[in-house]
């Protein structure tokens, strides 16, 4: 715990949430996952990473196994990922008690309440962490960096990402490990290949929940896609907005709507969506509703046409 502190690793998957804090726990008789599932869609580095080096992940949860007195060790995986999976069980032995969990092909899978939803059958409520579930999940890159750190003493001073979009090498997707954290991102669009013409803006982060980036944004701890998008299409009708948890909300939708050149009229929220202690969250992850009733206000208030990000619809 005094090495995990010290090398100064957070949630590598996004939330960024101290991972010392996170460790401090008793799970007598419970789980440590390893979150594989690359929950944004185009993401690559953590699957990448297992494929090429699945005996240090499984160490660190073993790490965190003991730390945390877990009964068991899981790595949640998409099945598509077969490589991967292969990988694992090779690496695996059966005194490792760790085991691989497959999750379901779709978004977003790697959200905490889905991943124990999916794996422990457990319904959490909006608002209730994994540990109701005498469970901690943690991002595959976070747990390489426990390893790192206990065993070399190692801070965290370097990224995995994936870089993809409008870049000449990296249409598909491209994967640059141990990036050197403050670096800008334009110097891995360049070592992508540089822009494909014409390009949009850039997104740090994923397609569902990136916000807007510019050339000389710094890599940080929880930086794991740059995506050079398409350009804006220009939009003349009145935009309703429809506000998802899991995708993209108000302030994201109205960044979007403003570079396309719209009037919004109009926004809602998902009817899933309800308020958590100042928060807005999904009562189900991943399963949307119907939403045309939703569609039909956005319209009476004068929407011609609706912008959305929501997960599944």
């Amino acid at each position: 715990m005094e090495a995990i502190k010290e090398a100064g690793i957070v949630g590598s998957g996004g939330a960024g949430f101290p991972a010392h804090v996170k460790f401090k726990t008793d799970l007598s008789g419970g789980c440590i996952i390893a979150n594989a599932a690359e929950c944004e869609p185009i993401l690559l580095h953590n699957i990448a990473y297992l494929e090429q080096n699945p005996d240090v992940i499984i160490r660190g949860i073993k790490y965190l196994m003991e730390i945390t007195k877990a009964k068991t060790g899981y790595i949640a995986i998409k099945v598509k990922n077969l490589k991967a999976i292969k990988a694992i069980n090779k690496a695996l032995k059966p005194e490792d008690n760790i085991s691989i969990k497959i999750l379901p092909d779709m978004y977003p899978a790697g959200d905490e309440r889905v991943i124990v939803r999916e794996i422990l059958g457990v319904e959490l409520k909006p608002g209730e962490l994994p540990s109701v579930a005498n469970a901690v999940i943690s991002n595959v890159e976070t747990v390489k960096n426990v390893t790192l750190a206990i065993e070399q003493r190692k801070p965290v001073i370097d990224k995995d990402l994936t870089v993809v979009g409008r870049v000449k090498n990296a249409l598909k997707g491209k994967v640059f490990l141990d990036v050197p954290i403050g670096y800008p991102v334009k110097k891995y669009i360049e070592a992508a290949g540089g822009y494909v013409e014409p390009h949009g803006e850039i997104v740090l982060g994923g397609p569902f929940t990136g916000k807007h980036g510019e050339e000389a944004s710094p890599i940080i701890k929880t930086l794991g896609g740059i995506i050079v998008a398409m350009p804006f299409p220009k939009e003349n009708r009145k935009v309703g907005i429809l506000a998802c948890e899991c995708g993209a909300q108000e302030e994201r939708l109205r960044e979007i709507a403003k570079a396309m050149g719209a009037q919004v009229v109009a926004e809602r929220k998902c009817k899933r969506m309800v308020e958590v202690n100042g928060r807005w969250r999904c009562e189900k992850p991943g399963v949307c509703p119907g939403q045309a009733s939703t569609v039909l206000d956005l319209k009476k208030e004068g929407a011609e046409v609706i912008l959305t990000g929501t997960c599944g619809d």
